[in-house]
C-alpha cells in the first residue's frame, strides 16, 4: 500500500434538518434541530429524525416502488456528492469507480413490512413480492447506486454498526492507495426510522429517549439525558488521490490524513473507555499527529447514560486538558443516523476550516458531572480562529470503534 495523499472532493447529505451542506451547516451554526413525532408500528407515536429529500429528483416512481429507502437515500446523496465535485461519470472508466457505504442494518424495513402486509392475506406467500430478495440483500443500498449511476467497479455495504460512516471512508482511504480504485464514493445511509423493531429495542434495552418535546429529546451529556432518537440519513463523499484531484482543479474539503478502526471485544453493548482511547491513538498515530494538534473532536455520544459516561472517560484520557482541543456534538441536533452519523457528523464540521467556528451541543441544562470535558461548546457556536485538523469518532455495538481525521489541505 503506497502512501498518497487522499482528499475529500465532494459531497452530497440528507439529514432531519436539512439536504444539503449550506443548509446543514447554517442549522448547526444556529442551533435549529429538526426531530418530530412519527407513529412507529405497534408502539405509537415516538421522536424520530425524519429526512425531507426529494427522492424523485434522481429516481423514477417505479425505482421508488420496488427499490429501498436506504437505496434511495444512498443515490441522492451520491448524485448530489458527484454534482458537488464535478464529475462526470461518462467522462470516465467507471470500472475504475468504487463504492462504499456503511450500514448500521439493511433489510429489516422491508421484511417487516412484507410480513405485516401477508398477514392481510392470511399468509398466503404467493402475495410475497418477488422484488423481496434483492430489497433486502446486504450490498442493496451500495447496488441500488451501482444500478442507477452505471458504476462498474467494486461495490458493497460495510457492516460497522454506527461506526459504518467512518468504516465507509476508511475502505475508500485504503483502496485508493492499493490502486484498486481511482474515485470512490463512500460514507454510509440509514433507513432506520422505517422499522418497529429497532425502536423495540432500544426501549427494552432502557436506551430509547423519550420527553414531551422531541427536538429536546437527544441531549447528549446532560444529566437529564435518557436514550437515542433513532433518525433516518446519509451522506457520501466522492474520495480522490490528491493528484488526481489537484489535475482536474478539484476543489478539495480536506485530506483524510489518518484513522483508526479496533474492537473491545466485552461487551455486545456497553462500550470500553480504554479500546476507544486506543482507536483515537490509532488514528493520531497514523497521522504523526499529538492530542494537541487537534482542534475539534466531534463526538459519537448519543445520549445514554452510560454511553456518554464512557466516551468522556476516553476523551480525558486522549486529550486531558488540551488548551486548544474543542469539543462538539452533533447529534443533540439530528439523533442518531446510526450508519450514516460518523460520514454525515464529520460533514457538518468540515466548514469550520473556512469559517473557523465549532458548532454547539444543544439541549444541555445541566451537564452531568461526569460529562465534563474540557472546552465542551455549549449552546453557541464558538469562533476559534484557525481551524486545521478535525477528528471524528463513531462507536457501535459490538464494541466497534472508529476515529476519521481530517486536515486543512496544505500543498
Amino acid at each position: 500500500m503506497n502512501a498518497e495523499r487522499i482528499v475529500l472532493t465532494g459531497m452530497g447529505l440528507t439529514a432531519p434538518n436539512a439536504n444539503n451542506l449550506t443548509d446543514f451547516r447554517h442549522c448547526l451554526l444556529h442551533g435549529i434541530s429538526h426531530v418530530q413525532e412519527v407513529e412507529v408500528r405497534h408502539m405509537g407515536r415516538l421522536p424520530a429524525g425524519v429526512c425531507n429529500f426529494d427522492p424523485l429528483k434522481y429516481q423514477n416512481k417505479k425505482e421508488l416502488r420496488n427499490g429501498t429507502r436506504a437505496g434511495s437515500i444512498g443515490v441522492f446523496c451520491a448524485q448530489e456528492a458527484l454534482l458537488d465535485a464535478d464529475i462526470r461519470l461518462e467522462e470516465i472508466d467507471t470500472s475504475r469507480v468504487g463504492i462504499y457505504v456503511g450500514v448500521t442494518e439493511h433489510g429489516n424495513v422491508e421484511t417487516e413490512n412484507e410480513i405485516f402486509n401477508l398477514s392481510q392475506f392470511n399468509y398466503d406467500v404467493k402475495f410475497w413480492p418477488h422484488h423481496h430478495n434483492p430489497r433486502t440483500i446486504a450490498n442493496n443500498p451500495a447496488g441500488t447506486i451501482n444500478l442507477k449511476l452505471g458504476i462498474r467497479g467494486p461495490h458493497y455495504t460495510i457492516g460497522a454498526a454506527c461506526a459504518a460512516g467512518n468504516a465507509g471512508l476508511i475502505q475508500a482511504v485504503q483502496m485508493l492507495r492499493l490502486d484498486e480504485v481511482d474515485l470512490a464514493i463512500a460514507g454510509g445511509v440509514s433507513e432506520s426510522i422505517h422499522t418497529f423493531g429497532i425502536f423495540a429495542g432500544f426501549r427494552n434495552q432502557g436506551a430509547l429517549g423519550h420527553g414531551d418535546d422531541p427536538n429536546r429529546v437527544s441531549r447528549p451529556f446532560d444529566c437529564g439525558r435518557n436514550g437515542i432518537v433513532i433518525s433516518e440519513g446519509g451522506c457520501l463523499f466522492t474520495v480522490e488521490r490528491l493528484g488526481d484531484a489537484q489535475k482536474r482543479g478539484a476543489k478539495i474539503y480536506g485530506e483524510i490524513v489518518g484513522y483508526g478502526m479496533n474492537t473491545d471485544a466485552t461487551d455486545a453493548v456497553l462500550p470500553n473507555a480504554e479500546r476507544q482511547a486506543q482507536c483515537i491513538r490509532l488514528a493520531l498515530k497514523r497521522a504523526n499527529l499529538q492530542p494537541t494538534d487537534i482542534d475539534i473532536v466531534n463526538t459519537h455520544a448519543t445520549s445514554t447514560p452510560m454511553g456518554d459516561v464512557v466516551e468522556c472517560q476516553a476523551i480525558r484520557e486522549v486529550f486531558g486538558n488540551s488548551e486548544k482541543t474543542y469539543i462538539n456534538n452533533t447529534k443533540s441536533f439530528i439523533g442518531h443516523t446510526m450508519g450514516a452519523a460518523g460520514a454525515l457528523e464529520l460533514a457538518g464540521n468540515l466548514p469550520a476550516f473556512d469559517d473557523g467556528y465549532v458548532h454547539p451541543t444543544i439541549n444541555i441544562d445541566e451537564l452531568d458531572p461526569q460529562c465534563i470535558l474540557k472546552n465542551l461548546v455549549i449552546g453557541e457556536a464558538k469562533s476559534i480562529g484557525k481551524v486545521k485538523i478535525i477528528l471524528n469518532m463513531s462507536f457501535g455495538m459490538l464494541g466497534t470503534n472508529s476515529a476519521v481525521i481530517v486536515k486543512k489541505l496544505e500543498t
